[in-house]
């Protein structure tokens, strides 16, 4: 008769040794891939963003919405958009809209993970920024291709968390000061970045006024890519 011989501690050991090295190596490459997997259904989000934008602008005489404008009569472009969304809203309400959400946003509660342009013509450079609350003409940029219309809202403790349309903070989600962009260090709740800084990887996702989406890096963001009117 045979007697079974078992695994040695030491064998054991090496096989043990060889799963911890395995898992060692795959794990960056699964982390890697799922980060890709979220940042192409952002991309594919704010392409989706930019055919509604486009209807919306065929619909209305080539208006698009700029800045929000809290207690007034103009909504937030994330409401304005919905009825040329191909995915359908649940009694009119945007959070039912995964489009409007970037799944790498770090906190789920976010329900715009996108800033708008509402950087205003004519801005004097003295400091006096304000924002551009009507309605633009979509041919009244003369570069859309290198012009942004959205881009990946920041997170911090300073960016406020947008739980319903109503909420006064929904006057926070437009772009239309340098300190709003993702080089700067400024924290302030009104002053502060607003544009992601690495959202994915070293840069964010924007949606340009020709409607293409494209990832720039924070410090390949300008001033002039969010300048809508003038941009020489």
């Amino acid at each position: 008769m045979h007697k079974q011989r078992g695994f040695t501690l030491i064998e054991l050991l090496v096989v043990i040794a060889i799963i911890a090295l395995l898992m060692a190596i795959l794990m960056p490459v699964l982390r890697k891939a799922r980060e890709q997997g979220k940042d192409m259904v952002c991309r594919n989000n704010l392409r989706q963003i930019g055919l509604a934008a486009n209807f919306y602008a065929g619909e209305y005489s080539f208006l698009i919405p700029r800045s929000a404008e809290w207690g007034g009569n103009i909504k937030p472009w994330f409401q304005l958009f919905m009825p040329f969304l191909s995915q359908r809203t649940v009694n009119d309400d945007y959070r039912n809209v995964k489009i409007f959400r970037c799944p790498s946003y770090p906190d789920k509660r976010q329900t715009v993970c996108f800033v708008v342009n509402g950087w205003a013509n004519n801005q004097s450079g003295d400091g006096d920024w304000h924002m551009q609350g009507t309605p633009t003409k979509l041919t009244a940029c003369k570069k859309p291709t290198l012009s942004i219309y959205l881009a990946d809202n920041e997170d911090g403790p300073w960016r406020t968390i947008i739980i319903k349309a109503t909420d006064r903070d929904v006057t926070r989600c437009d772009v239309f000061r340098p300190s709003h962009l993702p080089n700067s260090e400024d924290q302030g709740i009104g002053s502060g970045r607003r544009v992601a800084r690495a959202r994915h990887k070293s840069g964010c996702n924007c949606l340009f006024l020709d409607w293409h989406v494209e990832w720039i890096t924070a410090e390949n963001m300008t001033e002039e890519m969010w300048n809508f009117e003038e941009y020489d």
